[in-house]
């Protein structure tokens, strides 16, 4: 930390005052333990020479950044050299990477499957702050979309821009999207416990998330499908035949419970504007969902936290 950075914290202090979201989230979470997970990360050997790679957890940290503050690759570049707040948050490194190191780890999370052991970690962390009876958990989809491109253009590996390359069609209830679908399972304090990323078109009941031993609550789109916990899934009615009272009673306490389950999504969508990518693979948009499960995760932890 040079002379100018050593005020930095003292300048900090001010800005807290006024407010900083990300106030808590170190003292809530312990970092250092997703060292080991990343640890295999890199494939050079810097031992043996050449840059020095940056600290995996410092680039986590600003992966998380970039999804909560919704920042492209050269926007956080900028904003990690200009905000205090993110500085502290960061722990006034002296280098910080460039939008090129940003991608290129990312892209490592990605081809390697580190973000969802990330995520993992993190919400473990999380679930043991705040201990309840798992009661039951919900699941449920939606769309992320995404750019459709010209119509005409290539697509999948023939593609040749940054228009998707994984991302499809689907209509639901008359609308039409393209792009892909974010699967998650929630639990009943309203955690995401996991979650899955799709192309548009493939169907919800095709995905179980659901825990063995442990109640997961669906609509009636994954009636009769594969359930991996207690089922909890809504009953439709077949043709010809209406549903009993007994079951549109059950299919009303699912509905209740399953309220929850869009409380994430209205998240994701109205505090950190996520759910339009301009990523262009199934593997790409899984780490950006994961990390803005993660910045989620975190803000319902500081809730649940206060009203504890």
């Amino acid at each position: 930390m040079n002379l100018i950075q050593s005020n930095f914290p003292e300048w900090y202090k001010e800005i807290e005052k006024l407010g900083d979201p990300l106030t808590g989230i170190s003292d809530r979470i312990d970092f250092e333990r997703i060292r080991p997970i990343l640890s295999d990360l890199y494939e050079n050997d810097t031992e043996k020479g050449g840059r020095p790679n940056y600290d995996p957890v410092l680039m986590v940290k600003i992966l998380l950044l970039q999804q909560w503050y919704n920042l492209s690759d050269p926007q956080v570049e900028r904003e990690i050299r200009d905000r205090i707040s993110f500085m502290n948050f960061l722990g006034y490194p002296e280098k910080l990477p460039d939008r090129n190191t940003i991608w290129y780890f990312r892209e490592r999370l990605s081809k390697t499957g580190k973000d969802r052991m990330v995520f993992n970690e993190i919400r473990d962390q999380i679930m043991a702050r705040h201990i309840s009876i798992k009661k039951g958990t919900m699941q449920d989809a939606s769309f992320i979309e995404s750019d459709m491109g010209q119509y005409g253009k290539p697509r999948g590996d023939d593609a040749k821009t940054r228009r998707s390359r994984d991302g499809a069609s689907a209509t639901k209830n008359g609308e039409k999207h393209f792009g892909y679908k974010a699967h998650t399972l929630v639990n009943q304090i309203k955690i995401i416990e996991k979650l899955s990323v799709t192309p548009a078109n493939a169907h919800d009941s095709k995905i179980d998330l659901s825990i063995p031993g442990i109640v997961c609550y669906r609509d009636k789109g994954y009636f009769g499908s594969e359930c991996k916990g207690i089922d909890g899934t809504m009953d439709r009615a077949v043709r010809d035949h209406k549903l009993p009272i007994k079951s549109v009673r059950r299919n009303l306490r699912i509905s209740r419970i399953r309220s929850a389950v869009e409380h994430p999504y209205a998240f994701f969508k109205n505090m950190f504007h996520f759910f339009h990518v301009m990523v262009t693979t199934v593997q790409r948009v899984r780490v950006k969902t994961y990390f803005t499960a993660m910045c989620y995760n975190l803000v319902r932890s500081r809730f649940l936290d206060r009203i504890a």
